[in-house]
């Protein structure tokens, strides 16, 4: 019977998934697991610690489709947890790997290192128990790749992190490579009364609406749904509006493309027509309260439909077993648009807009009530943009958006500095795309990633994860003394929202970028527009980083904005 190793089996499955790097960090336990990276055609990136990595792997994820993280047992894990928590949160399917003692060792309960010293080798295992969809411990040949195969299967099924642990000892066993033979795949629905009976109910309130409306949430990516919603946008040409965690899944140039919904921070007028819908189809809700401005845009029970996983709520009722992925099939093969509310006129709502540097006073010092704006003329289709939590996170939602932009903004875990070794791993995803012809034809997209400096001084060290890899990656950095959206909280002249000055723009050299490599720093409007119109900054292949520097109490107009000048009137 034709065999195969078992780390072979398991990167040769990752590489048919369409992982094409593998991040992580060398450790004891893991070495000769990773021996088996590169002969499996994987790229092996190496970050700078486990929890760089494992950021990495999930900005991958969610723009390849699947990610992968390989860290040592015990003290390499545990550095990854958080943000592997994260990805659970975010639903970004993420393979977690962790090579742990050898199976002798564990049974024996020896007293090794990267332990408590006790004989007990199961902790860790059961904290990713709570952090993961399914996990495998692979100690018996027989049945190891099984187990690889029904953990990556529910990797994909629930676009959700998994962790498998392979002991030492199992690295060089030989399995069957049979199953090789059969890709692993999700289950396919299959079609039901119960179903057809839904997408009827369904169609008869679309008939019958006024005012309907859309709302686009985030996990219409893991679910699925991305292009079967675009569709359904296009074919009603119904206002609709996203979250932040939506936003950049749909085309943002359509005209009835309205941005995000921002509830009470809206105007009045867009308040009052979403308020008034008798219809709202929402798409992939994922309600947090940062995702939804403290439950604001949540719509009325009476006239919404929500389509998560495998649920259609027709407000408070709950249909279970009905598949997002065939519920938005049938829809569109079955909706008479004929029936359908057509606006007419089309109703005058808002919509992203851009600002040109020609309505700013060149010699004025940049303010984020124009910045966001300002700033996505830079912008071109194909572009990863990234907001770190904190101003930019909030300012990106500001932005007008060409096609095919790809978001990553706050959404739930807010977990800072996430967004550097983020930025890695989706431009190394974005790269591999453009290469294999598969990114909406385009060549030249880039990664821009607008980070503050308390963020930055998080995971600064993955800057030379980019430069190694020579990566597409344009870097500005919000330098606002300090962490400003936590003064806008509370603590508006507190010591502890302050930060460590540092020279930002020394980074790249001491991170190892060549002598060349682009850098500057702007305060007026004039200076910001030479540097977003450089040839090199628009144009170049490797980092860039600018340093924008900006007021400590400035923040974007909204939530951030109301809270610090509470804060002022009160004197706080």
């Amino acid at each position: 019977m034709p065999s195969i190793k078992v780390a072979e089996y398991l990167f040769r499955r990752l590489k048919d998934l369409g992982v094409a790097s593998v991040h992580g960090v060398p450790g004891d336990f893991n070495l000769t697991l990773l021996d088996y990276v590169e002969p499996a055609g994987l790229r092996w990136v190496g970050n700078a610690n486990e929890l760089n990595a494992a950021y990495a792997a999930d900005g991958y994820a969610r723009i390849k489709g699947i990610g992968a993280v390989v860290t040592t047992f015990g003290v390499g894990e545990l550095s990854a947890v958080n943000a592997i928590a994260g990805a659970y949160t975010e639903r970004a399917p993420v393979v977690h790997i962790v090579g742990t003692p050898s199976r002798d060792l564990q049974e024996g309960r020896k007293l090794v290192h990267h332990t408590f010293n006790d004989g007990e080798y199961g902790r860790f295992a059961r904290i990713y128990e709570h952090l993961t969809i399914a996990q495998a411990s692979l100690r018996d040949p027989r049945t190891a790749p099984a187990q690889i195969d029904e953990v990556l299967r529910q990797c994909l099924l629930h676009s959700r992190p998994v962790y498998i642990e392979v002991p030492m000892d199992m690295v060089h066993q030989y399995v069957s490579d049979e199953r090789l033979a059969l890709a692993v795949s999700t289950p396919e629905p299959v079609p039901t009364q119960i179903q057809d009976d839904v997408v009827a109910r369904i169609l008869e309130r679309i008939y019958a609406a006024k005012q309907p409306v859309i709302l686009v949430d985030g996990e219409i990516r893991p679910i699925g749904i991305v292009d079967e919603v675009q569709k359904i946008i296009n074919a009603t040409n119904w206002p609709t509006w996203t979250t932040n965690f939506g936003k950049g899944l749909v085309d943002g140039t359509r005209p009835n493309f309205h941005g995000i919904y921002r509830g009470n921070y809206d105007p009045t007028e867009v308040q009052d027509f979403y308020n008034g819908a008798d219809l709202v189809l929402c798409f992939g809700p994922h309600f947090s309260s940062t995702n939804s401005y403290f439950y604001q845009i949540i719509p009325k029970p009476e006239v919404a439909i929500l389509f998560t996983d495998t649920e259609v709520k027709f407000g408070t009722e709950i249909v279970r077993d009905i598949p997002a992925k065939l519920t938005t099939s049938r829809l569109i093969q079955t909706i008479d648009l004929n029936k359908i509310h057509r606006y007419d006129p089309y109703p005058s709502l808002p919509r992203d807009e851009l600002v040109s540097f020609s309505e700013l006073e060149e010699d004025k010092p940049i303010t984020q009530d124009r910045l966001w704006r300002v700033f996505a003329n830079f912008l071109r289709p194909g572009d990863i943009l990234l907001g770190e939590t904190g101003t930019a996170g909030y300012g990106v939602r500001e932005m007008a958006f060409p096609q095919h932009t790809r978001l990553f903004a706050p959404v739930t875990w807010l977990s800072i500095g996430y967004m550097l070794p983020g930025a890695q791993g989706a431009a190394l995803a974005q790269e591999e795309l453009m290469a294999s012809d598969n990114y909406h034809g385009i060549k030249d997209a880039r990664t821009v990633l607008l980070i503050g400096d308390g963020s930055f001084q998080m995971t600064a060290q993955e800057l030379s994860t980019i430069i190694r890899l020579k990566q597409n990656v344009v870097v500005f950095l919000i330098n606002n003394d300090g962490y400003t959206i936590e003064r806008c909280i509370h603590g508006r002249k507190q010591g502890y929202n302050d930060v460590s000055r540092w020279r930002y723009l020394q980074a790249p050299s001491f991170f190892g970028a060549s002598e060349d490599t682009y850098t500057a720093s702007v305060r007026t409007w004039k200076e910001l527009q030479d540097v977003l119109s450089n040839e090199v900054v628009s144009n170049g292949k490797e980092l860039r980083m600018v340093e924008i520097m900006l007021d400590r109490e400035d923040a974007p107009i909204g939530p951030l904005s109301v809270l610090i000048d509470q804060q002022r009137r009160t004197g706080a």
